[in-house]
């Protein structure tokens, strides 16, 4: 069980081991495989917002109690505030996390666009996004993250941009980041150095780790360590360890213990994530409700360590992996 938001009054919302991420709904374009076939055929604004509201309606039921989203969701922070508006019994249990630093751009198109979301981690766009942030989510934000730090992000070195982090976080908000790249680990050790006003700054990190892509963990273990909060995300590779992607000879060994253990691929890759001994949530990204409820069965597996082992000869190398996701189409 996690504790409130650093700077809270200790009383916070209670969290399950599972939370839900907004990336694949909250836009009409995204990156996980498949996803052309699980979203409504016409992905105006308002069926994905019914779709999110379905689905953080379905999670919240099943016990999940951490809910992450971003500037750059398009129009997830919107849609989630809607549903916390609507639902003030769960807005005063759960716990909201949203990252700054990518701005959308491609004004709810999916597709024939130059870029869909910009970065940038200067303390003009933080300025701009938290407001922007605050004024969909209000109060309801417990962790506020950079959006995709890399080894050679501002976020890590900018002494103006880190005092006003710190002035957030002693409103009672868990700063932190998220990592991606084939450097996440260098980036987690950098962002463990820098401190404000004489303190530790960050306090939350949210890294890509998953059964191909596993190099981040020693150093979310040295964040676990120090007392972060470490968030799991694309545990599922962006759908490659879902049962209908996971069909090469490269991934026999998942596809075995799942069958083994009568249970799908995509829960078994949650919960080989979950057993982390470091990860204190693990992200669902699912785009229905069919996938939501197969990717939290993951709770009910207790992975031994022969079974852990067996699937840690899954990983591939960090700059494979990220090459491979990087040509990924938006879809």
């Amino acid at each position: 069980m996690l504790t409130a938001p650093a700077g809270g009054s200790g009383a916070g919302p209670a969290l399950s081991r599972f939370g839900l991420g907004t990336a694949a709904v909250g836009r009409p374009g995204y990156i996980t495989l498949g996803r052309d076939l699980d979203l409504p055929a016409e992905r105006t604004v308002e069926a994905m917002r019914q779709r999110t509201h379905t689905l953080l309606d379905a999670a919240y039921a099943a016990g999940v109690r951490y809910f992450d989203t971003a500037r750059s969701y398009g129009r997830a922070e919107e849609f989630l505030g809607d549903w916390l508006d609507a639902r003030p019994e769960a807005a005063a249990e759960v716990m909201v996390g949203s990252k700054w630093g990518y701005t959308y751009t491609t004004d709810w198109q999916s597709s024939g666009v130059p870029a869909h979301e910009v970065k940038e981690h200067s303390v003009a766009v933080f300025d701009r996004q938290v407001k922007e942030t605050r004024a969909l989510l209000g109060r309801r934000l417990h962790v506020y993250l950079v959006h995709s730090v890399t080894p050679d992000s501002p976020a890590l070195t900018d002494p103006a941009l880190h005092a006003r982090l710190a002035e957030l976080a002693a409103e009672g908000v868990r700063v932190g980041l998220s990592t991606s790249g084939p450097a996440q680990a260098e980036t987690v050790r950098a962002a463990l150095e820098v401190t404000a006003a004489g303190r530790p700054l960050f306090a939350a990190v949210q890294a890509t780790w998953n059964l191909l892509e596993p190099s981040a963990g020693p150093a979310l273990a040295e964040a676990h360590a120090a007392g972060w909060l470490v968030v799991v995300k694309e545990g599922m590779a962006n759908g490659r360890l879902a049962d209908r992607n996971a069909t090469g000879p490269e991934l026999a060994a998942l596809r075995a213990l799942a069958s083994r253990a009568g249970t799908s691929c995509d829960a078994l890759a949650l919960a080989a994530a979950a057993a982390q001994p470091w990860a204190d949530l693990v992200l669902s990204g699912a785009a229905t409700p069919e996938q939501l409820a197969s990717n939290l069965t993951a709770a009910e597996l207790d992975l031994a360590l022969p079974e852990l082992a067996a699937l840690a000869s899954l990983g591939e190398p960090a700059e494979a992996y990220w090459r491979t996701r990087s040509a990924l189409p938006w879809a």
